[in-house]
C-alpha cells in the first residue's frame, strides 16, 4: 500500500505570494520554500516549463527541504511541442531556435539542471504534459517513444490534454501504450461541461507513481487569462468525492501525488489543506497518509 502525498503545482505563484499565505519574515525565496515544506511533502515546479531549470536552483531546492520532501518537476515547452518564443531560451541558442539541433542541447541542458535533484534522491517525477491538439495516433506514438527514449531511467508522468486519449475506445490502448514505456499517466480533475474535458479517469500504468492534478472547474477552461481559467475554490464535498479514488490509487502503487493547480490566490494551498484533513486528520508527516 502506498503513501498519498498532497500539495500545489507552484511555491512561487505570484497571486499565492501576493495572497498573505506566507508570513512575514517567510516571503524571501528561501523563507517561502521552507514554510511550504514545512506543512506539505511534495510540490510541482511550474516554472520550468516557462524557462529551463538551473543547476544551482535544483541544488537550493534540495538543501533548503526536508530529507524526504520530493519534487516533480514539470518538462520544458519545447520538450512537449508547446510553442516556445526564442526568449524563453539561453541566449546562446536564440538566434538558432528554429534549427532541429537546438532541441538536442535543450533536452542536454534540462537533464543537467534537474540533476542535482535526482542525484539527492528528491525527484518525483518529470511531469510531461502533452498539448491540446496531440491526439491519439502515429505521430504521438513517435513522440512518446522519443520521449521515454530520452528520459530512460528518469520517473516520467503523462498527462494529455486531449480528451480522446481517455474517452471510452482509447482507454486501454492509451493505459498499454503508457505501461510499455514505463510512464505513470496522470489523472486530471476539471470542469466536465466544457468541450475539451479530459475524462476523470484514474489509470495505474506502472507500480511506483500515480499522480493526480486538480485544475479547478472554471467554465473559462480553454479561454480567458491564466486567472480566468484557474480561478477555482473547491469545497469539502468536490475533495471528499475523490478520496475513494485516491485510496485505490495507493492500493495500487508505491505513491501517489495529490497536486492542486487552481493557483488564483491561496485557492491551491488552501484545498491541499483540506484535502490533507480529509485523507488523514492527524497525519504522520504533513500531508502524507500512510496505508498499511
Amino acid at each position: 500500500m502506498g503513501d498519498i502525498l498532497v500539495g500545489t503545482c507552484s511555491w512561487t505563484d505570484p497571486a499565492l505570494v501576493r495572497s498573505g499565505w506566507y508570513p512575514r519574515g517567510r516571503r524571501d525565496a528561501a523563507g517561502r520554500l521552507r514554510y511550504y515544506a514545512e506543512r506539505f511533502p511534495v510540490v510541482e515546479v511550474d516554472s520550468t516549463y516557462y524557462g529551463l531549470p538551473a543547476e544551482r536552483n535544483s541544488r537550493l531546492w534540495a538543501e533548503r527541504t526536508p530529507e524526504r520532501f520530493t519534487f516533480d518537476v514539470k518538462a520544458f515547452s519545447m520538450l512537449t511541442g508547446h510553442p516556445t518564443r526564442p526568449a524563453a531560451l539561453p541566449a546562446d541558442l536564440r538566434s538558432a531556435a528554429r534549427d532541429g539541433a537546438v532541441l538536442d542541447e535543450v533536452w542536454a541542458r534540462f537533464t543537467a539542471g534537474i540533476a542535482p535533484l535526482r542525484d539527492a534522491g528528491r525527484l518525483g517525477s518529470v511531469l510531461f504534459q502533452f498539448p491540446p491538439w496531440l491526439r491519439p495516433g502515429g505521430r504521438a506514438e513517435e513522440l512518446l517513444a522519443d520521449t521515454a527514449r530520452r528520459t530512460r531511467g528518469w520517473p516520467v508522468a503523462v498527462e494529455f490534454r486531449h480528451p480522446d486519449w481517455w474517452r471510452d475506445g482509447n482507454a486501454g490502448a492509451t493505459r498499454a501504450l503508457l505501461a510499455s514505456h514505463g510512464m505513470a499517466a496522470v489523472a486530471v480533475d476539471m470542469n466536465q461541461s466544457v468541450p475539451s474535458a479530459v475524462p476523470p479517469v484514474a489509470p495505474v500504468t506502472v507500480p511506483a507513481l500515480s499522480v493526480v492534478r486538480f485544475h479547478g472547474r472554471s467554465a473559462s477552461w480553454g479561454q480567458g487569462s491564466k486567472e480566468d481559467r484557474f480561478r477555482y475554490a473547491y469545497d469539502e464535498d468536490e475533495l471528499r468525492a475523490w478520496l475513494p479514488r485516491l485510496r485505490a490509487l495507493a492500493e495500487r502503487t508505491e505513491e501517489v501525488h495529490v497536486l492542486f493547480n487552481n493557483c488564483c490566490a491561496d485557492a491551491a494551498v488552501r484545498a491541499a489543506e483540506t484535502m490533507t484533513r480529509l485523507l488523514d486528520p492527524s497525519p504522520a508527516r504533513g500531508g502524507t497518509e500512510h496505508l498499511f
